[in-house]
């Protein structure tokens, strides 16, 4: 055996120079990221995840329409945007990419004659000026906004039907449409004042807190806190230890986990929607149609007395339209369903005005292959009570959140998830009385979300004035002719309003 040599100690040798004084290293995990330029701030993850889904045949734009009598004046347009909307600094802000993800960056050369502009609707021989209208919104809405300059435009039509047609583009990193609409209604005659431009570039002080600027604990924790809270309720459970120091009920975490766990699976594994001519891979070419609307009041008074919600009966009609469409081109719709994605806002009351995006997703099945109205008014009405109390929307904001941490080549599992769906649906309630802008009375509201990776079909439900709006866009391709479904749309209605109007009414005893 090898004797081990010890080594000697080696003698500690003096530097040559005093060592420099002891500072932090200059990046550590818990590191305050470098501070940005004055007028630069980072980009929310989930917004990012809304720019990088921008794509030739699914621009990422909210278009939204007014119907304003009597019409406006561009400089008047342009008077109101400097004097409210751009109290927004968002605005004002182009967008930069960079290794991280996005920046919102101040535009130097920032001119409003840019954003707000003239149009002028091409008419051709017998087409009605409304007509002529929708034609003009389905080209905007697949015109992509120009990346250099802050991503948003206002049309106007000056002379429009006897009043004027303002079209609005807004691209949604900047903000979801339950944002957006709060940003329309402050530039309003009578609306809420914009914010003071104070805080942060955009305008509305800090997002979140520090260590968490996207605000994603608040934005999923409290949901999850409100449904842990419903579920101790309904289930009566109690935690009182018992005689071997156990607790007796249902504990509140395994309700939450196994909640979880299910809403997670029924994300991950949605089932693909019926082949109907609506799906497919959607072109570069849109549709846009809207119809005349439906009373609010009478919309109430079907869901009073068949004893389900205001959405249950919208959703019906809906998927009663699309499949009366289908028949009519004669295709087969016994037994099928498509899905359509449903925004829900996870925003609170008191954070209505702030921009960027806080909304999951639920996907909401629409039984298009069932002709009986009533059969399936209580179908859609089964299925909206499986999904309410669902965590799908919390988590779905979190695959967005993470999705906008990804390379962009790294987020197809997003363009994944829509092929599970033939639409998007939006139901959104507007105010109960006409709103007034620049002196006119704002007659008609609509606006439409974008449609992500393979959907071709946006679905746009929208109380204003009294009135349901109901509006559609499509692909060119997959559905050429929106405007049969929106027509189909009142017949439905009428069918269920027929049947409540026959019920015996309670009479006061």
């Amino acid at each position: 055996m090898k004797k081990i040599r010890e080594s000697a100690p080696r003698p500690r040798r003096r530097p040559s120079a005093a060592p420099p004084p002891q500072t932090d290293p200059p990046a550590r995990a818990h590191a305050r990221p470098p501070s940005l330029p004055p007028g630069t701030e980072r980009m929310a993850t989930v917004d990012t995840a809304w720019l990088r889904l921008d794509t030739a045949s699914s621009r990422m734009t909210i278009v939204g329409v007014w119907l304003l009598r009597p019409g406006i004046q561009l400089q008047t347009l342009r008077a109101r945007v400097s004097e409210r909307l751009l109290r927004y600094g968002r605005f004002r802000q182009r967008v930069e990419e960079d290794g991280q993800g996005a920046l919102w960056v101040e535009d130097p050369a920032f001119d409003l004659d840019r954003h707000v502009v003239p149009e002028t609707l091409k008419r051709r021989r017998g087409q009605t000026g409304d007509a002529a209208l929708q034609a003009r919104v389905a080209e905007l809405a697949a015109d992509p906004l120009d990346r250099a300059r802050p991503l948003w435009q206002f049309h106007l039509v000056e002379q429009h039907d006897g009043g004027s047609a303002l079209i609005a583009r807004l691209h949604h990193c900047i903000a979801d449409g339950m944002a957006l609409i709060a940003v329309m209604l402050s530039i309003t005659d009578d609306g809420p004042p914009p914010p003071a431009a104070t805080g942060a570039p955009g305008g509305f002080g800090s997002l979140g807190v520090d260590g968490d600027p996207e605000g994603l604990a608040d934005a999923m924790l409290k949901p999850i806190s409100d449904w842990t809270i419903k579920a101790i309720r309904e289930s009566g459970a109690t935690h009182a230890a018992g005689p071997e120091g156990l607790g007796t009920g249902v504990d509140a975490g395994e309700l939450l986990g196994t909640q979880v766990a299910n809403d997670l699976a029924a994300l991950a594994f949605v089932e693909d929607d019926s082949p109907t001519r609506l799906k497919g891979r959607p072109g570069s070419f849109k549709r846009v149609a809207w119809g005349q609307g439906l009373p609010l009041d009478s919309v109430k008074a079907v869901s009073k007395s068949l004893g389900v919600s205001l959405n249950d009966v919208l959703l019906s009609c809906v998927a009663g339209a699309i499949g009366a469409y289908l028949r009519a081109k004669g295709d087969d719709t016994h037994g099928q369903e498509i899905r359509a994605m449903v925004p829900v806002n996870l925003r609170p009351l008191s954070q209505a005005g702030q921009l960027g995006n806080r909304f999951g997703v639920v996907p909401v099945v629409l039984p298009i292959g069932i002709a009986n109205p009533v059969r399936r008014l209580y179908a859609v009405h089964a299925r909206m009570r499986e999904v309410k109390g669902s965590l799908q929307p919390v988590l779905a904001f979190g695959l967005m959140a993470a999705a906008g941490m990804l390379r962009p080549e790294h987020q197809s599992m997003l363009n994944d998830y829509s092929r599970k769906a033939t639409a998007v649906m939006t139901n959104v309630p507007g105010p109960a009385t006409p709103l007034r802008f620049c002196g006119s009375t704002v007659e008609r509201v609509m606006f439409w979300v974008p449609q992500s990776g393979d959907i071709g079909m946006g679905v746009s439900l929208l109380t204003y004035a009294g009135q349901v709006q109901f509006g559609l866009m499509t692909d060119a391709g997959l559905c050429p002719d929106p405007s049969l479904i929106i027509q189909a749309f009142e017949p439905e209605f009428q069918k269920l309003l027929t049947l409540a109007l026959m019920l015996p009414w309670e009479v006061p005893g």
